[in-house]
């Protein structure tokens, strides 16, 4: 089955979930371009990819306009923002997928296909995802991820 969509998490997904803060505030994460590349690539097989972030911080918002991703930050409620985004784009929940680390993301349990978490997710999320990727967040686990539904979509 070919995936339409694939919905993340930000920190502790595309992030090693850590955060270092200069003396003025500023707040800066740690990314994997590995990561990067397979988000393009299943972006041109076509699967539709956003990420969803209760982080309000300035930086998701920059990474993902670099990465060409849609991005909704500061979201309390994933499960309302996620089922209206389905809907609103078309998408057959069976036909995504969601990958989160952290307990607010089983909000969203449920609403996909299947429910990914890299393998340094917090243990309740490991308990309950559909599969836990070998990587960990930040560090591959994204682009383990996009292997498989590009391996899924041949």
């Amino acid at each position: 089955m070919k995936t339409h969509a694939l919905i993340m998490d930000f920190d502790g997904v595309l992030t090693d979930n850590t955060v270092f803060t200069s003396a003025d505030g500023t707040e800066f994460v740690r990314c994997n371009k590995y990561d990067s590349l397979g988000l393009n690539m299943v972006q041109e097989a076509g699967v539709k990819c956003v990420v969803i972030s209760k982080e309000r911080n300035p930086v998701v918002a920059a990474r993902c306009q670099k990465m060409g991703l849609e991005c909704y930050s500061g979201v309390e409620n994933k499960h309302w923002l996620l089922a209206n985004w389905l809907e609103e784009n078309g998408i057959a929940p069976h036909r995504s997928v969601y990958i989160g680390n952290d307990v607010n993301d089983l909000q969203c349990y449920g609403l996909v296909g299947t429910f990914y978490c890299p393998s340094d997710a917090h243990p309740t999320v490991i308990a309950r995802a559909d599969c836990v990727l070998s990587y960990s967040g930040g560090n591959g686990a994204v682009r383990e991820l996009c292997e498989i539904l590009l391996k899924e979509g041949e």
